[in-house]
């Protein structure tokens, strides 16, 4: 299983701010995945041609199975992470940012500014985090119990989950749910 963490955030990449969007995603995955994974981070700046090429690169040359990214969920002009997302992907799933919106709204009432969706381009799926580290948790805990199964259906590595942290949902197998 390979998984990119793409931190999207000008400030960060030039090194202005330190990054805690993805090692909180790194975290998270690492105590919650059970399956051997190899998980990288890059950190690349906010803006339409950036993101959509990085992701390409992604999907396309680097072919991972994964990929979450970080930032540029907002209404801030150089927030664009979702329209460069939506310019690669072949398959748009917008219950991922319902679900996280509607997960996100019990704690902040600005949760309806983020934007997250999520998507797959050839064999890899890929998922807008918020930045926010306590968002982030809140968001994953929210919809990826879904995931190990999508990343089954579009050809991508086989993905298990700690039941004890998260179960993930696979039909015909017997879930606690």
């Amino acid at each position: 299983m390979r998984i990119t963490i793409l931190t999207i955030s000008d400030r960060a990449s030039r090194g202005a701010y330190e990054d805690l969007g993805g090692p909180a995603i790194d975290s998270w995955l690492r105590r919650t995945v059970t399956t051997p994974m190899e998980i990288s981070r890059k950190i690349i700046s906010d803006g339409f041609e950036t993101v959509r090429d990085e992701l390409i690169a992604l999907c396309d040359r680097e072919t991972v199975d994964m990929v979450l990214t970080t930032g540029g969920t907002g209404p801030s002009p150089r927030d664009l992470t979702p329209e460069a997302m939506r310019a690669v992907l072949a398959k748009e799933f917008p219950g991922f940012g319902e679900l996280m919106r509607r997960a996100s709204l019990e704690h902040v009432p600005t949760a309806i500014l983020s934007r997250q969706t999520a998507g797959t381009r050839g064999k890899t799926f890929i998922l807008n985090l918020p930045g926010a580290p306590s968002s982030i948790d809140v968001c994953l805990n929210a919809v990826f119990a879904a995931i190990p199964y999508c990343l089954q259906l579009i050809g991508a590595g086989h993905m298990e989950t700690d039941p004890a942290i998260l179960e993930a949902y696979w039909p015909g197998r017997l879930n606690s749910r």
